[in-house]
């Protein structure tokens, strides 16, 4: 096994990471920039290195310096977690090239499933089930126009090399397109490098519905079934679950087999995630396959009892699954909710600023994914989200009450967080019914955060007296 791992990454990841090397006898290195001196997992790996100034350019996304350091401190292996460096073929070449096993699929399949529309094509050509869209990369609005033209409003255009809704526009008419699609490229090339766009018809009312896939160096690949992801705001998760109500045992194979194949397909190694949408006739069209270990990656070891970390680095050592699918059989239900330092009341502003003091649930079937505590200093730096709290119970009302009462016992004093607003998702009857889709937020948001800024009144209230 490995002797040494760097984890290219930063809180809650970076912890999740640690302990996995530390169960597996793996000695570990974090490294950290200047504003994240002070957190408290760096404590639980081998040796800690500071790698830059607060901006991630000067740190997290500084790939030379850090298989400098993987090289200086006798890593033999790099873990990127999700984010930053993760999904960079550049990066994961540099590895292999100075000799440090990258742990995540080879450069070339990053590359091949990192383009979009390439991805896209791709798995059309493999019988995969894709929305209709452009036949590649799309530069005018004139070619865009025409495209829409052929299949009709309202269209998605999005950022190739892009992801997390960034570089994506709806357009519901010739004028949307006119006046967003330039919008689209300039946030694609500031975000991703890269202004290169493509179409796709909007799937109206769909649910966001994602497959795990573990494939190792053998040839063996399987899933570990779905995830419901389709509680979102402008394209940002902010609640999963496993398994997806709408999925019958005979859908949920078919995907899963689809998603399997396709992993195959491209010679996919290690663990990643089929994206697709379903729509409200249970028709499922693939979107992206994204090539690392996902945020809401709980969910699934919940009802599945994989540790999927541990599973990512067995593989990258070269060492065969140890199951097939055969073995695999979803139990029970697992719901996980992101926790972030934002204002909901305030069009969810970031809210840095010092957490001065921290409570966290637990109990049966509960885990809190963090490295938050009292004391806590939350920068702008990087992304808000600050914990994850993943429940598990044997049916899927059960764990939606177990959440709620997480979500009530926790306490985060100092900075605004999304915690009511997450917890009065799960009063919603559209929530309860599991029928939502990923218009849900937007549909809602309004009259949940008027029950959310309710609740914080009657808390200030109750606080006074």
């Amino acid at each position: 096994m490995f002797k040494r791992i760097l984890v290219a990454n930063r809180g809650e990841i970076a912890q999740r990471i640690i302990r996995s090397c530390t169960e597996m006898g793996i000695e570990s290195v974090a490294v950290y920039s200047k504003a994240d001196a002070n957190e408290s997992y760096l404590g639980l790996a081998t040796e800690s290195v500071c790698i830059g100034d607060a901006p991630a350019a000067e740190s997290y996304l500084n790939a030379q310096r850090i298989i400098m350091v993987a090289q200086l401190k006798g890593c033999d292996a790099i873990h990127p977690g999700y984010g930053f460096l993760s999904e960079n073929a550049a990066f994961a070449r540099m590895c292999q090239d100075s000799g440090i096993t990258f742990i995540g699929p080879s450069p070339e399949v990053i590359e091949k499933l990192g383009e979009k529309s390439a991805a896209r094509d791709f798995m059309a050509a493999q019988g995969v089930p894709t929305v209709p869209g452009s036949d590649g990369i799309v530069t005018s609005v004139d070619e865009v126009l025409s495209i829409a033209e052929a299949i009709g409003y309202p269209i998605l255009m999005k950022a190739s090399a892009g992801g997390g809704g960034r570089g994506m526009r709806r357009a519901d008419s010739p004028e949307d397109v006119t006046r967003l699609f330039p919008a689209a490229q300039a946030e694609a090339k500031a975000c991703f490098g890269d202004d290169s766009m493509y179409v796709e018809k909007l799937v109206l009312n769909p649910k966001h519905v994602e497959v795990q896939v573990l494939a190792d160096t053998q040839g063996n690949v399987v899933h570990l079934g779905e995830r419901d992801c389709s509680v979102q705001r402008r394209n940002q998760k902010i609640m999963e679950e496993s398994p997806c109500s709408r999925l019958s045992d005979e859908l949920r194979e078919k995907m899963g087999s689809i998603a399997v194949e396709a992993a195959k397909a491209v010679g996919y190694v290690n663990a990643g995630t089929v994206e697709f949408l379903l729509d409200q006739d249970n028709n499922f069209y693939f979107i992206e396959m994204n090539t690392r270990i996902q945020v809401e990656h709980p969910v699934t070891e919940m009802v599945y009892g994989v540790d999927l970390v541990h599973e990512q680095i067995r593989i990258a050592f070269g060492l065969p699954l140890r199951f097939g699918q055969q073995d695999l059989h979803m139990n029970g239900h697992a719901i996980e909710c992101r926790i972030t330092a934002e204002d909901p009341q305030n069009n969810f502003m970031p809210c840095p600023g010092t957490v001065n003091f921290v409570h966290f649930p637990a109990g049966c079937g509960t885990r809190v994914d963090s490295a938050l505590y009292s004391g806590s200093t939350l920068t702008p730096y990087y992304d808000s989200m600050i914990a994850k709290i993943v429940v598990w119970a044997p049916t899927r009302l059960e764990a939606i009450r177990r959440m709620r009462r997480c979500l009530a016992e926790t306490v985060i004093e100092g900075v605004k967080t999304n915690l009511d607003f997450n917890l009065f998702i799960l009063f919603h009857g559209e929530y309860l019914t599991g029928n939502y889709d990923t218009g849900f937020i937007a549909k809602n948001d309004q009259e949940i955060l008027g029950l959310a800024a309710q609740a914080n009144k009657i808390k200030k209230e109750s606080a006074r007296s």
